[in-house]
């Protein structure tokens, strides 16, 4: 799986909506959201930092081979405080994923647990290893066949 859709130049429209004053009050909206990625076994599996963001909220969808993940952290309220320190995004966060053709869209399971989403994607039968026997033919002959393991 591959990150999709890359914006090498989202910074500099970041620094230009900064400077110019454009985009949002405050200026305090996600960057990103941090996920690992592995496989293990017949499955990948997913984890999203979502820290502090409400689970009613969250969003996980499957469209044309491309997983997405959809999340909001609400604002605080401003009144009758004075900041010393602002470093917690709120706003919506989101990324995409492509799936690879191996994959069992059909199944993805995702929780949301101590701040943490997992989501788990596992490989299509099709897709998995298998082993291939070779049995012996009458006459010489020989034919391959593929089971599924």
């Amino acid at each position: 799986m591959a990150v999709l859709r890359f914006d090498p130049f989202s910074d500099f429209d970041t620094m230009t909506k900064q400077l110019l004053g454009l985009g949002t009050d405050t200026g305090r909206v996600p960057r990103f959201m941090p996920v690992d990625l592995y496989k293990s076994g017949d499955h990948y599996v997913l984890l999203a930092d979502l820290p502090g963001v409400d689970p009613g909220s969250i969003d996980v969808s499957v469209d044309n081979g491309t997983l997405t993940l959809t999340a909001e952290r609400s604002g605080r309220s401003d009144e009758g405080v004075q900041w010393l320190t602002s470093e917690r995004f709120f706003g919506r966060f989101r990324r995409q994923l492509t799936l690879g053709d191996g994959i069992d869209s059909e199944h993805i399971s995702a929780s949301y647990d101590n701040g943490v989403l997992s989501v788990t994607i596992p490989v299509a039968e099709r897709a998995r290893p298998r082993k291939v026997e070779i049995v012996q033919g009458s006459e010489g002959q020989r034919s391959i066949e593929a089971t599924a393991s």
